[in-house]
């Protein structure tokens, strides 16, 4: 019986051994055939700011979220979150200014996300309701970078 299952432990380790190989689990390898990653460009302060503020006019020219109902208003919301993530790389990027600069508006995005959070709009008049959080604070973040701008 001993012989059998020496027989059957070296064989599971061969064949896990030649699995390894043949999908190419070999670290050494990896680093010769492996192409450096693609960084995506982070956008400027700038043109961070202006792309955010031109989706807070936007949003506001095209009527805001006129329906109450909860669920009416997710695509508005999802549009004002691309630019606000993109100004807080910016500003993540940024080295003229540094974090504390920007921390009331990290503040502000935060409670974007949190109301993103969410997955859903929850409505207008909903207990617990995100619009605020995320519409609110859009506009709060739009009126801090006019007082705060950034060359």
């Amino acid at each position: 019986m001993g012989r059998y299952t020496w027989g059957k432990t070296v064989g599971a380790l061969v064949l896990a051994a030649t699995v390894a190989a043949v999908n190419g689990c070999n670290s050494w390898n990896d680093e010769d055939t492996a192409e450096p990653a693609v960084k995506a460009e982070t956008l400027s302060v700038k043109e961070a700011t202006t792309t955010f503020q031109s989706a807070v006019t936007k949003f506001d020219e095209d009527g805001g979220c006129l329906e109450k109902e909860p669920g009416t208003c997710w695509e508005q919301m999802q549009a004002l979150m691309k630019p606000a993530r993109d100004l807080r790389k910016a500003a993540n990027a940024d080295k003229d200014t540094g974090p504390e600069f920007w921390s009331e508006a990290y503040a502000l995005i935060n409670k974007m996300e949190k109301g993103t959070a969410v997955g859903e709009d929850k409505g207008a008049a909903a207990v617990g309701t995100n619009r605020p959080d995320i519409l609110g604070s859009a506009h709060d973040l739009s009126d801090w970078l006019d007082e705060n701008p950034v060359a």
